[in-house]
């Protein structure tokens, strides 16, 4: 009985430390984390974004068409001890999938590497885009050929946001961003923060 006792209150005392030093994780009272003071000032870009929203997504068809809309529910987070951004979405067509997003001080650029239920088996690495702040906006790229080979971009947007949701747009653009082809979009309303 002594034994459990001793491990008991070993366990209870571990916890607490853990939990003072890693005190900006999600947790109970913050269930999406919180931006740590020691973190580069850019994690507060995505802090209207934090929390839970429901969202409609629309992509486009094969026949370039747009498909009907899909409901989903896209969570942000702030992990590493609230240094990075962790999202995830649960989609009612079952094509769940997230990123994780972390500040280069010393490129003073974002990293995200996406991921998703649906694996390319001939992908070797994470897909992986890079950006920041524009205005009003959080925008990201990543090289891609547009299908007739030219040189271009596929750029994620993050726009209108504010305390109660924000819109998301993919968009092929050519290296200029003159030409710009929308293949996905997703409204956002918060439900909880």
């Amino acid at each position: 009985m002594k034994l459990i006792l001793i491990i008991l209150i070993m366990s209870i005392g571990v916890k607490a430390k853990m939990q003072s030093l890693y005190s900006f994780e999600p947790n109970k009272k913050y269930p999406y984390g919180r931006v740590n003071p020691e973190a580069s000032k850019q994690v507060k870009d995505f802090e209207e974004i934090i929390g839970q929203h429901t969202c409609e997504s629309i992509s486009r068809n094969t026949d370039q068409s747009w498909r009907e809309p899909v409901d989903m529910i896209w969570t942000f987070k702030y992990i590493m001890n609230g240094t990075a951004v962790q999202d995830s979405t649960l989609k009612a067509d079952g094509k769940h999938s997230g990123s994780i997003r972390i500040y280069d001080v010393e490129n003073k650029t974002w990293q995200i590497s996406y991921y998703s239920s649906q694996v390319n088996p001939k992908a070797k690495n994470l897909p992986m885009w890079t950006g920041g702040k524009k205005s009003e906006k959080l925008v990201f790229y990543r090289n891609q050929k547009a299908p007739n080979g030219t040189d271009g971009f596929f750029r994620l947007s993050f726009y209108d946001i504010d305390k109660k949701g924000f819109k998301w747009v993919a968009e092929w653009t050519d290296k200029t961003e003159t030409t710009i082809y929308p293949t996905w979009k997703i409204e956002c309303k918060k439900v909880s923060k």
